[in-house]
């Protein structure tokens, strides 16, 4: 057990999350770097393809009246979400840049609108740009960065999206800490402030804790 270790979790944690790291006796900090508003979503007319990059968009339509024929997004908890809520994922992709590589090879001459949230991401837009795909942008979802100054160093800092870096960076350095990232978007952001990342080979959150632990185990 290597108890001298501390990280910082830039996002609460579920109980069955904290364990795994209680578990392995680290030490750590939680604290929500952002905060989401989900937006009423005034939508006429039913979607025939909708993509999705996160689980707030999904949320934010859940509700609503309108329907959609075929669901393309970014992540199995995405999908998952997606399936419980009744509706078909037709293509799945670990990140943005893949699905927008699926969607320009397979489905060149159809048309998309990206449910999305105000601080979205250029890659998966510009992929379909150049290909001349047509997407609609809706954005269903606000994140806003909650800051918060700490006066310490931690061992490692849990990353799970490119908005709670640049809330954390706002007010703290990432100095020596390790830094590791939930999937290589949120990695890019952490790479103009640090070089000293690891990276989830799963977009989970329990993938990041994992990645944690097994690095400061090895440390002991």
């Amino acid at each position: 057990m290597n108890s001298n270790s501390t990280i910082l979790s830039t996002k609460k944690l579920s109980t069955a999350q904290k364990e795994l790291l209680l578990n392995s006796g680290i030490g750590f900090v939680e604290y929500s770097a952002i905060e989401i508003e989900l937006l009423d979503v005034d939508f006429n007319g039913d979607v025939k393809h909708a993509i999705f990059t996160s689980k707030n968009a999904v949320k934010a339509i859940q509700n609503s009246e309108f329907r959609v024929q075929n669901c393309f997004c970014v992540g199995e908890n995405t999908k998952k979400l997606l399936e419980t809520n009744g509706l078909k994922v037709a293509e799945t992709a670990q990140n943005a840049t893949d699905l927008g590589k699926i969607i320009s090879k397979n489905y060149k001459n159809e048309q998309f609108f990206f449910f999305c949230g105000n601080l979205r991401r250029d890659e998966l837009p510009l992929i379909l740009e150049e290909n001349n795909i047509e997407l609609e942008e809706v954005v269903v979802y606000k994140t806003h960065k909650k800051s918060k100054k700490f006066d310490r160093t931690f061992n490692g800092i849990l990353f799970f999206s490119p908005s709670a870096v640049e809330s954390y960076v706002s007010n703290n350095l990432i100095d020596k800490s390790t830094v590791f990232c939930i999937g290589n978007t949120t990695a890019s952001e952490a790479k103009k402030y640090t070089d000293n990342i690891i990276v989830a080979n799963k977009p989970t959150v329990e993938n990041v804790i994992v990645q944690a632990v097994k690095y400061f185990d090895k440390r002991i």
